[in-house]
Order: structure tokens, then sequence, then C-alpha cells
């Protein structure tokens, strides 16, 4: 590149020589006043610089509906731009600021492109944050895993500038060192396997979306459950439901199994699943007089009276000797508990009858029958459910000793 000479830079040693000064002496004073005036310019375009630009960054964002232009103020972006400028006049004036010393001018550009190039990654960089930070504002965006993304692009940008700095100082292109890196690639992929793991993970985690911010997830062998606050390209951080924060690498999401609770977020409504465990001995046929009193239960008297009807037919068919009731067909308290759990479950308003409600009988075990509930509240939210969930128990509960049932209890020990 050619530089135009501009006459001040010897004005001042050609002065000194004309005095009878030595030229040794004429140029360190020389280099001294000159020097001097170099750094008030710099100083002065450095002011200048930053007052300018970050001048036009703020009316740019105050005239400016979205707030892309705040992120990038937020993340220093006027402030590494304002840098450039005094560097890059150094750049220019450097030649007639060091004119009797070209050692200096030849290490002082070697310094001074790799401190450009510093300052365009820093610049690059924070304009990546900010468009991070802009995207994730927008609902498209918000539940993905940007930041592994952006991760890998700087980490890619990262690269790209050492392997340009180190041209710089080297004199050698890149490609001699991309060359020299694929025989070093054994010993790269050792170092950076945690990193390529991540980012093999990140993209496969994004490609089959099996995960996103905001997800609740669990996954028992690192202790985590709870929501999804961050996607880096190493590592998942997961926010506890007792607030405490769980980092998993993200590789594991993909080599490990973990349960992914959005499918019943996004559904409409949460599964219960809980049973109750009925004494088996409290088990038994329902007299006339049994049933009678059930009757006055509304919502199982209709169920009752049409079940009657249906018995009588039968037992009248085959002759049935009822004054055993184990002779024909007879209604059970279980039976008649476990279809009044059926309509109290479908009545319940908190329950969503378009999906499955259900009362089944599970085999009975050491600790009595369980009775199982398998329905969907319409509240998912954790503590509305859980009130739900209570509010039916307790009923249920409260409901066994109509039907002259009890609950299952170990016996308590003697005194």
């Amino acid at each position: 590149m050619k530089i135009i000479e501009i006459p001040f830079h010897k004005f001042f040693y050609d002065f000194l020589i004309g005095s009878e000064i030595s030229e040794f002496y004429a140029s360190i004073l020389n280099l001294i006043v000159v020097s001097l005036i170099v750094i008030v310019l710099i100083i002065f375009l450095n002011f200048l610089g930053s007052n300018f630009i970050s001048k036009f960054f703020k009316k740019l964002s105050l005239s400016t509906e979205n707030n892309f232009d705040d992120y990038l103020i937020k993340n220093k972006t006027p402030q590494y731009i304002s840098r450039l400028l005094p560097v890059i006049f150094v750049y220019f004036i450097l030649p007639f600021w060091f004119f009797s010393y070209e050692f200096i001018i030849e290490y002082a550009y070697l310094i001074l492109e790799t401190y450009i190039v510093y300052l365009i990654i820093l610049i690059i960089i924070s304009v990546l944050r900010s468009l991070k930070s802009y995207l994730k504002t927008h609902e498209t965006f918000k539940d993905k895993p940007l930041d592994s993304f952006f991760q890998v692009v700087i980490i890619g940008l990262w690269f790209i500038g050492i392997l340009n700095i180190f041209s710089i100082w080297t004199g050698k292109e890149i490609t001699t060192f991309l060359a020299a890196m694929g025989a070093l690639s054994a010993v790269i992929l050792l170092i950076f396997k945690d990193t390529i793991l991540g980012l093999v993970a990140s993209i496969q985690l994004t490609s089959n979306n099996l995960i996103r911010i905001g997800d609740w997830i669990t996954m028992k062998q690192y202790g985590a459950d709870g929501d999804v606050i961050e996607i880096n390209l190493n590592s998942v951080k997961v926010q506890n439901f007792d607030k405490t924060i769980t980092t998993i690498p993200t590789y594991k999401l993909i080599s490990d199994s973990f349960k992914n609770w959005r499918g019943m977020s996004e559904s409409d409504g949460r599964r219960i699943k809980r049973s109750l465990s009925v004494k088996g001995s409290s088990v038994k046929f329902l007299n006339n007089e049994d049933l009678k009193f059930l009757k006055k239960i509304k919502l199982i008297k209709n169920y009752i009276e049409e079940k009657e009807k249906e018995i009588k037919k039968h037992n009248d068919e085959f002759g049935s000797d009822l004054s055993v009731l184990v002779n024909g067909r007879n209604l059970t308290n279980l039976g008649l508990f476990r279809n009044y759990i059926e309509i109290y479950l479908d009545k319940a308003k908190n329950i969503n009858s378009d999906m499955t409600v259900m009362c089944r009988q599970l085999s009975p075990t050491p600790h009595g029958i369980p009775l199982e509930i398998y329905a969907f509240s319409n509240n998912k939210e954790w503590k509305n459910y859980e009130h739900i969930m209570s509010d039916i128990f307790d009923h249920l509960i409260a409901s066994l000793s109509n039907f002259q049932l009890e609950l299952f209890e170990y016996p308590s020990s003697l005194k």
C-alpha cells in the first residue's frame, strides 16, 4: 500500500538538523514532538468517535420501534466500533510517526493488525449476542436453544480470528495452518471432545424437537426435576422446583433417557393416576336394606335401579336361591363404590370428561385391594392440580363408610 507523505512529520527534524544538532538527538526530539501530537489526535479521535457513535446509536434506539438497537448498546457494540477509529488512524500515521525507526514500524504493524482482528471479532460477537437476545423476545424463537447455535458460531469466529493472527505474525497463508491442523485432528478431537459431542447433541435435540426452553423435564440420575431455563453447547440448565439448579451435559440428553412433560402441558388435561387401598374383609354383597340406603345417594340412584332390574331378570331366569346372597347375581359394595367414583369424576367440574375417566380395580395385595383412579384435571398448574387431586381423594375416603367399606391401614402397635 502506497503511503502519501505528510510533510509535518519531518518539519521539526529538519529544523533541528539546521540548528546543528546531531541526527541522533534530532531524531529523538522529533519523535517526542510527533508522539505528543499523535497522542493528542488519538485522544481527540477517541472522544469524537465514542461520542458521535454513542449518540448515533441512542438516537437510532429512540427512533425505532424494535429493541434490537437497545441490545446493541447493552452489548457495547458502539464502544467497540468507536475504538476502531483511532486504531485505523495510527495504522496510517505509523510510517510518519516512526520514520527513523523501521524496526519499530514492522512490529507495530503486527500489533495493530492483531488488535484490529481482535476488535472486529468483539464487534461481530456483540452483534451476535444482541441478535440472540432480540430473537429470544419473539415467540417463535423463545423456546429454541439459540445459545447452542450462537456458541458454535462464536467458537468458529474465534477459530478464524486466531488463524488470522497466526497468519499475520508468521506471514504464512491460513491454508498452511489448516493443513497442519488436519495432521493434528486426533489431538484436536480429544481436546474438544465434549464440545463436539455437545454440538452434535444440540443439533439432534433441535432437529427432533426433543427439548425446548421452558419444558418440564425429569432426569432422576442427575437429580433434575424442573423447568429447562438454558440450553448451551455443553450443558442444559434445569431449575428444579425447590429453586436449585441442575446442570446436565447436553450429550447426556441423547445418550440417556429423560422424561419430558411437554405432552402433558400441551394436552387438554393433566393426568391423575393414584389409588386408594380398600380393606379386603370389608367387601360384601349388598342386601335390600343396604341398597335402600344407598339409593339416597343421588349420583348412583339411577345406576342402582337399572342394575336391580337387570339382576332380578337374570336371577328369575336361572331360579337363583337368594336366601344365600352368593347364589345368582348381586351388587357388591366395592363394585358399587367403583361405579360411584366414575360417576363422581365424570360430573366433577375440575375433571376433563372428554378424556379418559376410569376407576379400575387392581390385583389384591397384602396391603388391601387397590382402586386406581385414572382421569385428567382441567387445570395443569402444579399447585391447583395437587389441590384438585387432594379434594377428590378427601371426598372418596370420607365416602367409603357409606358403602360399608374400610380403608386399609396397618394395625397400630400395642402399648
